[in-house]
C-alpha cells in the first residue's frame, strides 16, 4: 500500500515530534502493509512551508529507514500567499516528481474555492482535496463536491474517518462517496503513533465492503501509485 498524506518528518508542524516519533511511525506503516510514504508537511499560517530544509530532512530519514520508500509533498492550505507561489513555482508544493498537490479546504469559507482550484490547474497542479469528509463547509453543504469535481478536481478520504475515529457523521459522508465512486486515495494523514498513525488495512477493508476487494484495493495501490509516476486517468 502506499499512504500519500502523512506528517511523518519530525519537529516541523503539529504531527511527528522527535525522531522516535517518525520511526515508529515507518514501524506501525510497515507493519500494516504500507511500503511508500508521502511526507506532508503543512504549508499554513502556523507552519512554514521550507521545501528544501524538508527535503533534508526526509534525505536524513531515508538514510536511517531502509525498509520503506518515500517522496516529499505538503499539506496545502488555500491562503493567497500560498496560492501565488504556487502558480509561480508549482513544483515547490507538488508531490516530488509530480503535478499533483493535497490541497486542504478551509473550515470556514467555500467562496471563491472552485475557481482557485481552476487557478491551480492552470499553472500545471492537480488537486487533490484532503479530507473533505472532514470539512464542517462540506458537511453542511455536501453538494460542493460535485462543483469541486466538475472542475476536476480528486478526493482523498481520511482512513480513520471510515472506520468512526472521527465519528458517525464524518464516516457516513466517507461511505457515501465511496458509494458516489468519488473517492479516490485512502490516506493516513497520520500525525503521530498513538490515535492517527499511519495504518490503512482496517480502511481499506471497511471500503471493500462498500464497494468491492478490487476497487477497494486500487485506493491504497493503484492509485496512488499512478500518482506517484505522474500519470493521470485515475479512476
Amino acid at each position: 500500500m502506499i499512504d500519500i498524506h502523512c506528517h511523518l518528518l519530525p519537529g516541523v508542524d503539529d504531527g511527528a515530534k522527535t525522531w522516535e516519533d517518525t520511526l515508529e511511525m515507518c514501524r506501525l506503516a510497515k507493519a500494516d502493509g504500507v511500503k511508500h510514504i508521502v511526507a506532508t508537511p503543512h504549508a499554513n499560517y502556523e507552519y512554514r512551508y521550507d521545501r528544501e530544509q524538508h527535503l533534508d530532512r526526509l534525505n536524513e530519514l531515508r538514510s536511517r529507514e531502509s525498509g520503506l520508500t518515500f517522496s516529499l509533498g505538503c499539506d496545502f492550505h488555500l491562503s493567497y500567499e500560498n496560492i501565488e507561489d504556487a502558480s509561480a513555482h508549482p513544483e515547490r508544493y507538488a508531490i516530488e516528481g509530480t503535478r499533483y498537490i493535497l490541497v486542504e479546504l478551509s473550515e470556514y469559507s467555500a467562496f471563491g474555492v472552485a475557481q482557485t482550484l481552476d487557478q491551480l490547474q492552470s499553472a500545471g497542479l492537480m488537486p487533490i482535496i484532503t479530507h473533505p469528509e472532514r470539512n464542517p463547509v462540506i458537511l453542511g453543504n455536501p453538494e460542493l463536491l460535485e462543483e469541486y469535481a466538475n472542475v476536476g478536481c480528486l478526493f482523498q478520504v481520511t482512513a480513520n474517518s471510515l472506520t468512526g475515529f472521527w465519528g458517525k457523521q464524518k464516516q457516513k459522508l466517507s461511505e457515501l462517496m465511496l458509494k458516489r465512486n468519488m473517492v479516490h486515495f485512502l490516506a493516513s494523514d497520520a500525525h503521530g503513533t498513538k490515535n492517527r498513525t499511519p495504518v490503512l488495512s482496517a480502511a481499506r477493508e471497511a471500503a471493500a465492503k462498500i464497494i468491492g476487494q478490487k476497487a477497494a484495493q486500487k485506493l491504497v495501490d493503484s492509485n496512488p501509485r499512478a500518482v506517484l509516476a505522474n500519470e493521470s486517468g485515475l479512476a
